[in-house]
């Protein structure tokens, strides 16, 4: 595989990761306004417990969510220093292979616990959206019941 597919390659990945987390990011948003705006007006009531927890789960979704845009940029930044170390032009690190070795080892941990983070928190922003629709689909059930007739 030539170099130039590799770099396309992975410029694509990122900017499908990327547009997939803005669009999960969009959707837990989205959720949050839909509840506020259901229930405007309405007084509290214990029917509505499931409803604050699809909230806290879309509000942790959204948050995982900037965490895994924070973490992935904190990787980019890694493999920028990386390629920097590498090709002997990084301002903090000297010419010599022990220190450009030692130095490029420690980026590299660096990259990879970002990484790695990263995909903890998109994993989790993923979760929550669902655990949180599912939630909501409880609280919709719950009122659906109040509307029918001896459903109590």
């Amino acid at each position: 595989m030539t170099s130039e597919l590799k770099t396309h390659l992975s410029k694509q990945l990122a900017e499908a990761q990327s547009k997939y987390t803005y669009f999960l990011l969009a959707v837990a948003a989205s959720a949050i306004a839909l509840v506020v705006q259901r229930t405007t007006g309405r007084t509290l009531d214990w029917n509505m417990i499931p409803l604050g927890l699809a909230v806290t789960c879309w509000a942790g979704s959204f948050f995982a969510g900037c965490r895994n845009r924070c973490y992935f940029s904190s990787t980019l930044y890694a493999n920028a220093a990386l390629l920097q170390v590498h090709d002997g032009t990084h301002p903090d690190v000297s010419s010599n292979p022990d220190i450009v070795a030692s130095a490029a080892q420690g980026v590299r941990e660096a990259a990879e616990h970002n990484s790695s983070m990263a995909n903890f928190w998109g994993h989790l922003q993923f979760r929550l959206l669902v655990i949180g629709a599912v939630c909501f689909m409880v609280w919709h059930v719950i009122e659906m019941m109040g509307v029918v007739p001896n459903a109590k």
